[in-house]
């Protein structure tokens, strides 16, 4: 690998292809000094797909089972981007083959596997191997530029947050039944995109110390089942059967950040018609306020105190090359150009590059570890407890620290 740096992405949906265009743009960004990337393989159990996402991304080959990458000598990091229970199995397997391993979010679909999963991590790691998981929105330039505005002092200390991320995959009940419509309560739209919210509201408000008013809905609670394979989106013919829904549609619940003082609501959707990438989220600070919206990548809103009564406000702040991860990080790195999420995968990448060959030379910032995998399903898991508990109170104070 000191010459070169093999690739392979296991799963070829569409947060996979994502993936696959990443490895290919990484290398591109902030003047790399990076080794060259061979971009080797493509896998899914549904081939046909697996040949075409290697032949439209750039990939040399295709292969059907995941252990084909295992047993590969040409392949040195995998990203791992399939259903949530099989993650455990196949990123096992990676680390035992010697693999560097980049894994989809939520790190799996229960706890007993994910702490497995950061046990066999930590134990890798002292074989050199980096395991990291992906949560994407960690990179997004706006983001980050609020979180340094609370840090430096200019919004201050958080006082509460409000987040919600509406997705409306789920919304027509004509959409087939899925892996993610399977799973007990919690591994529905919560561990989908609940995962992701969580740990954004995290990244600006402090480690999650408790939830209540944890509360789920199913609306569609029967799925037509589908009689051949489709990417989501996609017409297929149907079976004129009918699944069970097993999971929630739809998630809410409150929650206490780093010290106990600072408190949220966060809310989550896959039947919130209209609303494909609905991520938003607000923090109210000592000084000011700050808001994301996917929707709206490439800007934030700021309002400040000192701005007083007559001239207050939210303002809208272009992002541009004197924000996070913009200036270099892209081939127009000018102040209105815009940018969207493909690019987060890509930074996602390229950090995640950049710990595999130690580069010291100005890196990006670490991707999350298994441990935080971890702790982010612990946050899911309580919020399942507390819906089970009719919205009870569930310390996470107690599980802090076991695997970080």
């Amino acid at each position: 690998m000191s010459d070169s740096i093999g690739v392979a992405v296991i799963g070829a949906g569409m947060a996979g292809k994502a993936h696959m265009a990443a490895w290919r743009n990484a290398p591109s960004l902030f003047g790399s000094t990076l080794p060259p990337v061979r971009l080797v393989s493509i896998v899914d159990v549904y081939e046909p797909l697996a040949a075409e996402s290697a032949q439209r991304f750039g990939y040399a080959r295709h292969d059907a089972d995941w252990r084909a990458v295992a047993e590969a000598d040409d392949i040195d990091v995998v990203s791992v981007v399939v259903a949530n229970k099989l993650h455990r199995e196949i990123v096992e397997g990676l680390l035992a083959a010697g693999k560097h391993v980049l894994c989809e979010k939520p790190l799996s679909d229960s706890l007993e596997d994910a702490r497995a999963m950061a046990t066999a991590a930590t134990e890798a790691s002292q074989r050199g191997l980096v395991a990291r998981v992906g949560f994407t929105y960690r990179r997004s330039p706006g983001l980050a530029a609020i979180k340094q505005l609370v840090e430096d002092g200019t919004l201050g200390r958080v006082l509460h947050v409000s987040g919600r991320y509406w997705t409306d995959y789920g919304s027509s009940p004509d959409v087939p039944f899925s892996w993610r419509f399977a799973g007990a309560p919690g591994t529905g739209a919560l561990a989908d995109v609940g995962s992701h919210l969580a740990y954004v509201a995290e990244f600006l408000a402090g480690e999650v110390r408790s939830v209540n008013g944890g509360m789920f809905t199913t609306a569609i609670t029967k799925r037509p089942i589908a009689a051949g394979f489709a990417l989501r989106g996609q017409a297929v013919p149907l079976t004129g059967e009918y699944a069970d829904v097993e999971n929630d549609d739809y998630a809410t619940f409150n929650a206490r950040f780093g010290d106990g003082s600072v408190v949220g609501s966060l809310e989550v959707s896959r039947v919130a018609t209209s609303h494909p990438n609905g991520l938003v989220i607000e923090v109210f600070c000592e000084n000011g306020a700050a808001r994301w919206d996917q929707e709206r990548a490439s800007e934030i809103g700021l309002a400040l105190q000192s701005d007083g009564s007559r001239l207050g406000g939210y303002r809208q702040v272009v992002l541009g090359p004197d924000h996070p991860y913009v200036a270099g990080g892209m081939a127009m790195d000018a102040p209105g150009v815009g940018w969207g999420q493909n690019q987060m995968f890509e930074y996602q990448a390229r950090a995640f590059l950049d710990e595999v060959v130690g580069n010291t030379t100005d890196p990006l910032p670490e991707n999350a570890t298994f441990d935080d995998g971890v702790h982010n399903m612990e946050v899911l898991d309580a919020v399942a407890r507390s819906a089970a508990g009719g919205g009870a109170t569930v310390d996470l104070t107690a599980t802090a620290g076991v695997h970080a």
